[in-house]
């Protein structure tokens, strides 16, 4: 899928060695049946570590019986979130989601076919669900191109790791212009820098 990408990537100082330690970009679309699910997600591991976040997220699964749909989630009591570790606010975040959904305020399913800034639009009218959050859901649910999350501390982190200096927002967006319009498989290699 990110061939052409890669073939881009691979002439740039500094994404080029990370192609070939790492290989190929795992980044593919969600299913959209899947959408609601990778928001659900995307709200539980809000500032969360990696881990923490997948313990959470599995009981949040497991607790709904495996199936994490709008009816289910506003089925669920608050104190049964709480059990499974969420805050009283991420537990409202995702009543709000599972509302809005249920209530096609969002259409949820047609997501993939707006542009990048409709999404994020469309997903920030959500309690909870603010830039950040939409870009990873740009990225990481429907594999679009071109998305830089600037705000994202792993990427900040793996930008001053490569360039052995810090930046500010600003100057971090300005760098990652080299990129475009592939800054989403950059972003994932960035990270890689600081995985391991």
């Amino acid at each position: 899928m990110w061939d052409k990408a890669e073939e881009f990537l691979l002439k740039d100082k500094y994404i080029s060695p990370l192609i070939k330690k790492h290989g190929p970009c795992k980044i593919k679309p969600s299913r959209r049946k899947d959408y609601f699910l990778d928001l659900v997600d995307a709200i539980v591991s809000q500032q969360l570590s990696g881990k923490a976040a997948a313990t959470i997220f599995n009981r949040v699964k497991l607790g709904l019986g495996g199936k994490v749909i709008p009816e289910k989630v506003l089925k669920t009591s608050d104190s049964k979130f709480r059990g499974w570790g969420l805050s009283r606010q991420k537990t409202s975040y995702l009543k709000d989601l599972a509302q809005k959904v249920k209530g096609e305020d969002i259409k949820i399913k047609k997501l993939d076919k707006l542009p990048d800034e409709e999404v994020v639009k469309e997903l920030v009218a959500i309690k909870g669900i603010g830039r950040w959050t939409a870009e990873m859901f740009l990225m990481f649910t429907l594999a679009r191109p071109d998305v830089f999350p600037v705000d994202d501390l792993g990427i900040k982190k793996g930008i001053e790791k490569i360039l052995k200096k810090p930046l500010n927002s600003l100057k971090m967006a300005k760098f990652a212009e080299r990129w475009k319009p592939y800054r989403t498989p950059a972003s994932w290699y960035v990270w890689k820098v600081i995985d391991n």
